[in-house]
């Protein structure tokens, strides 16, 4: 895999605002202008981007970015879906902040695209992850449920391109530690292989064992997967702030990720002093299914106590998954040892979405033929309370919700999150106390 940018040192071009604060548009573009320069003159160029539901700047960088490969031969933005839904025409405009007018005149030249995972002749194999390598990166985490050889299979505009860029955010993560960097090619990009092997590795290791941390074994495996891309790889890696970019770290994907990771890690984590009883998680309107609005939970399972409760309040939110919601209503929420112990009735089940119900449901136990979760998870939402039981998880009224009334009990133990699902609450050992929450 060709990992260099065309630049001496792995890192071409960086700029940080103090913690808390936010870069201004033009030292944003100066920066890009730096890391970018000698990228995509001639070129056809393919630029990833994450969707809707990860927080950045975007339309001030996708005219920036235009404007600096201007010179390429073809210019591509395509949205790293992994799984999740496609976005319409009009959404996808939205996403990158233009409308039809400028999508027909100024960007007529730029693709703007999903991809395309649903679609039959998107993907292409770049080869195998034999099982032994899977096993020796997994260590002891590995478990004979993780199958066998990978198929390493990637959209195929990836190898048709001269110079992939990624432009994404890093925050702490529930499967991988911390997400961006190659992570847009594995699951960005993928095919399912990836995207199942790695996420149930991730459940294997649990969310407790591998959120805010850089090195974990399924960072490792995407980074054996990365070895098998045949194409220069640019990654613009932010640290976001207020919705601004506070950082922007650009060059080699893998240093210029754990720049980032480093820097995430500093601004992304609040440790709480003790560990929580309940706790309110207000999930934003860019989670629109509860796929993506459990992030409330991964980001906030290691501040809570045992026995204790997180609620996800989402009052907008009215679906389980586009995607994978058949399986969800069959499956349920559940701890990974529910799904261990008896493996014989859910062998068929995709492993990405069992990852997805333990991910949500958290920590437990499995104990003479009965699952034991750490804490309870309770859903505020249009999904009523006969489908979160049939699902496994508790239900209030969002009506009868005052978040207010939440605030400023932390000392009861009692934590209100406005915005859950990017910023990661860990609780700090309580004296004499042995593990944290």
């Amino acid at each position: 895999m060709r990992r260099a940018t065309g630049h001496e040192g792995a890192i071409s071009a960086r700029a940080a605002a103090p913690a808390g604060a936010t870069l201004p548009a033009a030292t944003v573009r100066r920066t890009l202008e730096t890391g970018l320069a000698g990228i995509g003159s001639g070129e056809r160029v393919l630029v990833l981007i994450p969707d809707h539901t990860r927080t950045l700047p975007l339309p001030q960088l996708f005219a920036d970015l235009v404007d600096l490969l201007a010179d390429a031969r073809e210019l591509t933005f395509m949205v790293a879906l992994g799984s999740h839904p496609p976005l319409d025409e009009e959404r996808l405009q939205r996403l990158v902040g233009i409308d039809a007018e400028a999508r027909a005149g100024r960007y007529r030249h730029v693709r703007l695209v999903n991809h395309g995972w649903f679609e039959d002749g998107t993907l292409v194999s770049l080869g195998t992850l034999p099982r032994s390598r899977i096993e020796e990166i997994a260590g002891d985490r590995w478990h004979p449920t993780l199958g066998g050889d990978v198929d390493v299979l990637i959209n195929r505009a990836v190898p048709d391109a001269d110079h992939v860029v990624i432009l994404g955010p890093t925050f702490p993560h529930e499967v991988v530690g911390f997400s961006g960097g190659y992570k847009y090619y594995f699951p960005g990009v993928s095919g399912a292989d990836m995207i199942n092997v790695t996420h149930w590795l991730g459940a294997l290791s649990g969310v407790l064992g591998t959120i805010g941390l850089a090195d974990t074994p399924v960072r490792d495996m995407i980074h054996a997967a990365a070895e098998l891309v045949p194409v220069a790889t640019t990654l613009i890696a932010l640290t976001i702030e207020s919705g601004g970019a506070s950082a922007i770290t650009i060059g080699d994907p893998v240093d210029a990720w754990r720049e980032a990771a480093a820097l995430s890690n500093e601004r992304h984590v609040t440790h709480l002093s003790r560990p929580m009883q309940r706790v309110l998680a207000c999930a934003p309107p860019m989670y629109d299914e509860l796929w993506t609005a459990g992030k409330a939970m991964y980001k906030l399972e290691p501040a809570l106590a045992e026995g204790g409760e997180l609620v996800i309040h989402a009052p907008h939110l009215d679906t389980v998954s586009r995607v994978h919601g058949d399986w969800i209503e069959r499956i349920g929420y559940h701890t990974l040892p529910y799904f261990l112990e008896q493996w014989e009735r859910f062998r068929d089940v995709p492993l990405g979405v069992l990852a997805h119900s333990t991910h949500v449901r958290g920590a437990g136990r499995w104990e003479a033929g009965r699952e034991i979760p750490r804490v309870r998870v309770t859903l505020s939402s249009q999904l009523g309370a006969a489908t979160c039981a049939r699902l496994g998880l508790g239900y209030l009224d969002p009506a009868g919700i005052d978040p207010e009334a939440w605030a400023d009990r932390e000392d009861e133990g009692v934590l209100l999150v406005r915005k859950a699902g990017e910023r990661l609450y860990r609780a700090e050992l309580a004296v004499g106390e042995g593990s944290s929450a």
